[in-house]
This record gives structure tokens, sequence and C-alpha cells, in this order.
């Protein structure tokens, strides 16, 4: 199990970024990017606040979820 780190502990500067090809290229949308075994998220329109920070099998649970339908009712 990883154990997660308090964000503000961790040095996001070398973080690669990545967002949905289909945001449409503006900054409205959600970014991800890997740390080692830790995926951080961050709003793209507020790139210097501090991300939240989740571990892959809190982000595959979310993925699978999403894939099955069950977050259809947030969209």
């Amino acid at each position: 199990m990883t154990v997660k780190p308090d964000p503000a502990e961790i040095d996001f500067s070398t973080v690669t970024w990545e967002k949905s090809p289909y945001s449409g290229g503006n900054n409205n949308c959600v970014e991800f990017g890997a740390i080692g075994d830790l995926v951080a998220i961050r709003d793209s329109k507020r790139p210097d606040q501090l991300p939240l920070v989740f571990t892959r099998g809190e982000i595959g649970a979310m993925l699978l979820g999403a894939k099955a339908g069950t977050l259809d009712h947030l969209a």
C-alpha cells in the first residue's frame, strides 16, 4: 500500500502535466501528473495552487467507476 505524503511536502516542479485532448486546448480542465507511485491532479486555471494527490489504486478505482457509468449523474 502506498502511503500518501502531505502534498505540501512534494516537489511538483519536475512533474509533466497532461490534460485530455477533449479539453479543446483551453485552460478549463484538470491536468494529471505522475509522481512515482502517486498521481497528482490540478486545475489548469490555477497551476500555482497545491494539487490533490492520489494513489494509483485510488485513481484506478475512480476510472473503473467512470467507465462503468457510476459517475454519469455528475455530468
